[in-house]
């Protein structure tokens, strides 16, 4: 390589191996400590929060930028009045999803791994949280509080630019991406 200043990449891992995506982001991170500045596209949020400064896109629009750590911390990402917990069960998420989404305390689901994040009112204890979903899913279901992660802001943001749009999650949602800059990975 002729060793750039800068170098632009459209989602650099999409379609590779795990091995060879961990192979690139070390070279990436290699190049980042050579001082070069780095522009990725990316829809893999553990990516970007390898990542000095991040930005949202949505239709060609810069909705938001910032570190990671700013980006989470967004009044819009978890609302005054709000806190996030995540649900777990050993039957799944699956057993509970379209309940949790029916409480009326709960402001929005995603599925993240093997669990649900919830956005739900402050004012909602944990053990009723807890007892409203045991119904549903047939079994215990463990709740703890959490921070907002780079996929909530993802989620959050499309949802938000979908609402106000009334548009079609499925055809609204992929144009939304990520572009970050790797100076300052950490």
């Amino acid at each position: 390589m002729h060793g750039p200043r800068v170098l632009f990449l459209d989602e650099p891992t999409a379609g590779i191996d795990p091995v060879a995506r961990r192979e690139l982001w070390n070279l990436l991170f290699t190049l980042a400590a050579d001082g070069v500045t780095l522009f990725v596209t990316t829809h893999y949020m553990d990516e970007a929060e390898r990542c000095g400064r991040v930005g949202y896109l949505y239709l060609s629009k810069m909705l938001v930028e910032g570190t990671p750590d700013e980006l989470v911390r967004l009044p819009e990402v978890t609302p005054e009045g709000t806190r996030r917990v995540e649900a777990a069960c050993a039957r799944g998420v699956a057993s509970f999803m379209s309940e949790a989404r029916a409480l009326p305390y709960v402001d929005d689901v995603t599925i993240f791994g093997n669990s649900l994040h919830l956005l739900v009112r402050s004012d909602v204890p944990e053990s009723r949280i807890a007892h409203d979903l045991e119904s549903a899913a047939g079994a215990p279901v463990e709740i703890r509080p959490i921070e907002a992660s780079l996929e909530d802001v993802f989620v959050r943001l499309t949802r938000q630019q979908i609402e106000s749009r009334g548009e079609i999650p499925e055809k609204a949602a992929a144009a939304l991406s990520i572009v970050l800059t790797t100076r300052g990975l950490h």
